[in-house]
């Protein structure tokens, strides 16, 4: 009886064994070219016009100008993918001084190794500055209203939050480029008396805006509308850095000093 559990046992062993699924391995994964990579090391210009396009040093690409952000890439089976929210371009050819890919466009982009020590002066070593959409703005404006005289104060400050913002360089390749966004301090004066102030950041107009905009926007501007019975009215504008799209939201202060916000439709 011992015998037969024993074989028993070791057949089940063996079926369990049999049917097990195999794991996946690291190359059943897209694995990195390490030669295409090691290739594209260095300064590449624009083959017909000579312009410096980028620098590439290990895993990273350096654009020459002072605003868009270095980029992590990958070149995994004869397809450059560049940067974390991933953008890929297809390699056309490459060889140790020539790099032809295409771009969102679908145009193919022809590049040339770098000979001219003097491209090098193209990247300092500084770090891409953060650009800012607006600076420190102040507005005063009077308003009359009935018999009574209004005096509404707008100041636009940039702070030290940062925005991602993603656009096309000239060769259709995708760079990321860091805005500061802005505060706005908003008043209200009857006389010497105010009747309202608020600092405004963009959190304020989640109710209204989608959050996932909200995060890339910028608070650009707020400004004064018109006044009637029910107050004074200003048009907050909310835009992406590139203002491909804004949104507008009401800011209402009443003359008790109440606020209230609603969307402005487009």
């Amino acid at each position: 009886m011992r015998v037969s559990l024993l074989t028993t046992f070791a057949l089940l062993l063996v079926l369990l064994t049999g049917c097990k699924q195999k794991e996946p391995t690291s190359s059943d994964a897209a694995v990195e070219s390490a030669k295409a990579k090691s290739l594209f090391q260095g300064i590449w210009v624009d083959q017909e016009t000579d312009n410096v396009v980028f620098k590439v040093e290990g895993d990273t690409i350096f654009y020459p100008d002072s605003t868009s952000q270095p980029a992590y890439f990958k070149i995994i089976s004869d397809t450059l993918v560049i940067g974390e929210q991933v953008s890929k371009y297809p390699l056309v050819k490459q060889t140790e001084y020539t790099f032809w890919f295409e771009n969102q466009n679908g145009d193919t982009i022809k590049l040339v190794k770098s000979q001219e020590e003097a491209d090098s002066l193209n990247f300092t070593g500084k770090r891409p500055e953060v650009l800012t959409i607006t600076e420190m703005t102040k507005r005063d404006t009077v308003v009359n209203y009935g018999s009574e005289r209004y005096h509404c104060y707008v100041a636009i400050s940039p702070t030290k939050y940062k925005v991602l913002s993603t656009a096309y360089n000239d060769d259709g390749v995708e760079v990321s480029n860091v805005y500061y966004d802005n505060n706005v301090h908003l008043s209200v004066f009857h006389g010497n008396a105010r009747i309202f102030g608020k600092n405004f950041k963009k959190q304020e107009f989640v109710k209204f805006i989608p959050a996932d905009f909200i995060e890339k926007a910028i608070l650009s501007n707020v400004e004064y509308a018109s006044a009637d019975a029910a107050g004074f009215h200003f048009n907050a504008t909310l835009c992406t850095p590139n203002a491909a799209s804004c949104y507008q939201v009401e800011i209402l202060i009443s003359f008790k000093g109440e606020v209230s916000l609603s969307l402005l439709e487009s």
